[in-house]
């Protein structure tokens, strides 16, 4: 009994640890669309990924004919995707060195055949819900090196590739917290209103809050300028995340119809095995 109670709290310690290492920060991430059946949604996620995300990243685990299991015929991969003499059968290996990432953003850009596996959290949200919030929550900061920053990944060396197609847009950050005493000004609750406009430049203003009864939050608040261009930016990320979620487990989708037909398996033989055992143990008391 006693190693059967080491074994659950060495398994529960380690789905914990997985989960904290897979998460990456503390901002809540939002649940990716599903689209991992909707071939034009992963087609055009392909032609996002190669275009967008291949200049630095690669997808060393991926090889471009690969895509024909989502539609794409080889004239169609040669014609629209591959743009510096690579062959159809060859690897999508990006085009920075590791040497040269480390000198420009400071780190070698990941390999991104299996990220959104690699971002899953046990029993909490997908890798694909966290690659659908860190593409959708960039926002201008003139601080940083790169001019951006992200929520999900507070800090990150990434740029925000894709702003053109995102079009610009402020963000605020709300933050109630307990202001400490200041002078003849005693101590109490206040609001702090941050605003980052569409350049990146930020103000502040703060408000006491008188008779304040809640608790400590920070709210964030995006608010686009051109709405129409943001709504299409939020659909092609949606595409892009299904691509890698895809791209991650190409097989996922028949691993889990063999699966179904497992279970059943065993269900029909359980019930089998169980009718078998009553026969042969019935005379014997």
């Amino acid at each position: 009994m006693t190693m059967i109670k080491k074994l659950l709290c060495a398994l529960a310690l380690v789905i914990t640890c997985t989960g904290a290492n897979a998460a990456g920060g503390d901002f809540p991430l939002e649940r990716a669309p599903n689209r991992i059946n909707d071939v034009a949604s992963l087609q055009n996620g392909a032609k996002l990924f190669v275009n967008y995300c291949l200049n630095c990243h690669s997808a060393s685990a991926m090889r471009y004919n690969k895509l024909k299991d989502i539609g794409l015929t080889d004239q169609q991969i040669r014609e629209s995707l591959l743009f510096t003499g690579e062959k159809v059968g060859d690897l999508m290996m990006g085009s920075v060195s590791v040497k040269d990432g480390k000198v420009w953003f400071g780190a070698a850009p990941p390999d991104l055949s299996l990220m959104a596996r690699a971002k899953s959290i046990n029993a909490g949200p997908t890798g694909s819900d966290y690659i659908y919030t860190y593409m959708r929550t960039f926002y201008r900061d003139t601080s940083k090196a790169t001019g951006w920053d992200n929520l999900a990944f507070p800090a990150a060396g990434m740029p925000h590739v894709l702003w053109e197609r995102q079009g610009p847009r402020e963000m605020t950050v709300i933050t109630t917290q307990k202001a400490a005493a200041k002078g003849d000004k005693p101590a109490g609750w206040e609001r702090i209103m941050t605003t980052y406009d569409s350049a990146g430049y930020v103000t502040s203003k703060a408000e006491p809050l008188a008779n304040y009864t809640g608790k400590p939050s920070v709210e964030h608040r995006f608010k686009p300028l051109e709405p129409q261009r943001a709504a299409a930016y939020d659909r092609d990320m949606a595409d892009l995340t299904g691509f890698m979620t895809w791209m991650s487990e190409p097989i996922q989708q028949k691993r889990k119809q063999i699966g179904v037909w497992v279970l059943l398996f065993l269900g029909i033989f359980f019930v089998i095995a169980w009718r078998l055992n009553a026969t042969f143990w019935k005379h014997v008391k």
